[in-house]
């Protein structure tokens, strides 16, 4: 072995050398809590439709939501994010609100045969609305303070069947306060919200608007989700919901905004939630079955990369790949 006497002291790699003293020293480390599944429940029964531009993922009817539920509980993954597709779609999303809606459906099903699954239901009207808009319309764009009165009744017949937290995501004005008011005057003050409060208008959302059948018929979301340029909007936007209310925030999309991820976690004092979205799903997706990347080892980079920046917990379509992964993790 050659000796170099002149070589500086310090010598980083004297600690990466044994895979054992690695893991001791590892700054961030992941366990199963951290990871939240998101899935798409549908109308019908027996149906298992394949998403194709999110493989491995799929649109289902409820009773394969259970089991879908059962199995993730079973491996660690104990907590679960619902989306929702309608048999049938309104101008104002006021079909999200009905007792008999396919998300209270799932969710009552869910609680009976799997007790302690952790839900939280997403709470927006894109899936709901005949034109794919997050509310109703005024001369083309959605109309503010009347979306605020859907969402609300939203989230009060959510919590109604019996969902652990709500999540809403339209960005609108005020929401986080009006549901959080709604839900304490009928008696849900237990519930906690979790706001997209950082949300972008994000091309990186593409396959999700084909999993949850939400694609906007007409324009774009950029009068009401977050223009990409902006950092500081997005700060303020996360402040405006705490005061609202808000008990966990959420940063979205994830990799291309580990720069407000960071910010927000050094900022803020409350939980803060990330969610790895559709389109960051589908690029692992296609590029490993390209064989152009190692799937499992860019899987686990990337979650590490959101505990680092300072997720407290990350939504991600890869929840289910990550017990057996963690496991031979070295």
């Amino acid at each position: 072995m050659i000796h170099h006497p002149d070589f500086p002291v310090s010598r980083p790699r004297r600690l990466r050398y044994n895979a054992v003293l690695r893991e001791m020293i590892a700054e961030t480390s992941l366990q199963l809590s951290d990871f939240v599944m998101p899935l798409f429940v549908r109308s019908g029964k027996n149906m298992m439709r394949p998403i194709a531009s999110m493989p491995g993922m799929y649109q289902l009817s409820v009773e394969h939501l259970v089991k879908k539920c059962e199995g993730l509980y079973k491996s660690g993954i104990k907590s679960v994010l619902l989306f929702g597709i309608p048999e049938a779609k309104d101008e104002d999303g006021s079909v999200a609100c009905a007792h008999d809606g396919i998300v209270q459906i799932a969710i009552r099903a869910i609680r009976k045969e799997i007790p302690n699954m952790f839900v939280i239901a997403d709470v927006c009207n894109c899936e709901y609305t005949s034109h794919g808009h997050c509310g109703p319309l005024v001369d083309g764009d959605v109309e503010n303070d009347a979306t605020l009165k859907v969402l609300c009744k939203q989230a009060v017949s959510l919590c109604e069947s019996g969902a652990d937290m709500i999540a809403p995501s339209d960005m609108m004005d005020g929401r986080i306060g009006a549901i959080r008011k709604a839900m304490d005057l009928n008696g849900f003050y237990k519930i906690p919200i979790m706001s997209y409060a950082a949300k972008f208008s994000s091309s990186y959302y593409g396959p999700f608007r084909e999993a949850a059948e939400s694609a906007p018929a007409f324009g774009d979301r950029k009068t009401y989700q977050m223009d990409f340029r902006n950092a500081k909007e997005a700060m303020k936007e996360i402040f405006i919901d705490i005061q609202e209310g808000a008990d966990v925030v959420m940063v979205k999309p994830g990799l291309a905004y580990l720069d407000i991820l960071k910010q927000a976690s050094e900022s803020i004092d409350i939980p803060l939630a990330v969610y790895n979205v559709s389109g960051e799903y589908a690029m692992v997706k296609a590029a490993a079955i390209k064989g152009w990347i190692d799937e499992e080892s860019v899987i686990l980079e990337t979650m590490h990369a959101f505990k680092r920046a300072g997720a407290s917990f990350i939504m991600t379509y890869f929840a289910e790949q990550l017990p057996a992964l963690l496991n031979r993790f070295d």
